[in-house]
């Protein structure tokens, strides 16, 4: 709980000096000990703790020197928190609970975030947890059904599903659409995770498993843990995003490998130049990191890769 400590310029005597100031802050052991000695009470150690937690207060210090030059008279302290100055609120945390009124705003503090980040990874694992094989499916939501990448995803799903591999999307209209669509109408499992954003659609018609998350940190964690590959057609900055998270983990060691497969050579064939003739050349990269990706123009050949290490 939290406590606030005034700083005393008053320098503590030895001996009598330092057991009047224990005494003075355990009123409270005074008022149980049925006539007992203050010195007694102060060495009451569990119901000073227990007074403080019940009421925080204010009360002297006597560990200030007399000479300190520090700006700040009080210090505040929230459990292992401490602040001091114009960082002490103005409310407490139990006085938020407590109130009366239809405030919630202390609801967006980040510790409370905390719990609503711990809450949708509690909530992903176990909505995962029994999906079994998956390949992870990336791809722009902007993709219309008679784009060719739209049909070559659908095939996709439908080749995951026939091979027992659920499909994991993002669960939004275009590619994502598209792979769902094949996954759930060849019979197979279709998994949507969704996220949070004013300007798109909820989930696809062709999801069976869904979820949407608040946080892409958090969304992104699933697509990592249950995916053994992953397919990314032509997409944007999510897609890019999504992308080059996973090669960081391989990369880095920090999954096993896991085959990555771009579809569409045409599309991507830009940005590998450009890893291979830029990153690599300038030593950003080692000259393995460009095998970690693979390119093809075949829904099938993608499809194969990417549950290469499902067959084993």
């Amino acid at each position: 709980m939290a406590k606030i400590v005034k700083k005393s310029h008053e320098k503590a005597k030895s001996g009598k000096g330092k057991d009047k100031a224990k005494a003075k802050s355990t009123k409270v052991d005074k008022k149980s000990t049925d006539g007992k000695s203050s010195s007694k009470g102060a060495k009451d150690k569990n119901r000073v703790s227990t007074a403080e937690i019940v009421e925080p207060k204010l009360e002297t210090s006597a560990n200030a020197p007399a000479d300190s030059d520090s700006p700040y008279d009080d210090t505040y302290y929230r459990g292992p928190v401490m602040m001091r100055g114009s960082m002490i609120p103005e409310d407490t945390t139990i006085g938020n609970l407590l109130r009366a009124d239809d405030r919630t705003d202390w609801l967006h503090m980040d510790p409370w975030r905390v719990l609503r980040i711990q809450a949708e990874f509690v909530d992903g694992f176990g909505a995962l947890a029994e999906i079994g094989p998956a390949v992870a499916v990336f791809g722009s939501a902007r993709t219309q059904r008679t784009d060719p990448a739209y049909k070559a995803a659908r095939r996709m799903g439908r080749l995951l599903a026939e091979r027992g591999v659920a499909t994991i999307t993002g669960g939004g209209p275009g590619i994502m659409e598209a792979a769902n669509r094949g996954a759930s109408l060849a019979g197979g499992k279709s998994v949507g995770l969704g996220i949070e954003l004013p300007h798109e659609q909820g989930m696809n018609n062709y999801v069976n498993l869904g979820m949407t998350f608040r946080y892409f940190f958090v969304r992104k964690t699933m697509f990592v843990k249950y995916s053994s590959g992953v397919i990314v057609c032509p997409g944007g900055f999510g897609t890019l995003d999504e992308m080059f998270e996973v090669l960081t983990l391989v990369q880095t060691h920090k999954v096993t490998t896991m085959p990555i497969v771009l579809f569409d050579t045409a599309y991507w064939q830009g940005l590998f130049d450009w890893i291979q003739s830029t990153l690599m050349d300038r030593g950003m990269i080692s000259p393995i990191d460009p095998n970690l990706v693979t390119l093809t123009d075949s829904p099938d050949e993608a499809v194969q890769y990417a549950t290469r290490l499902i067959a084993q």
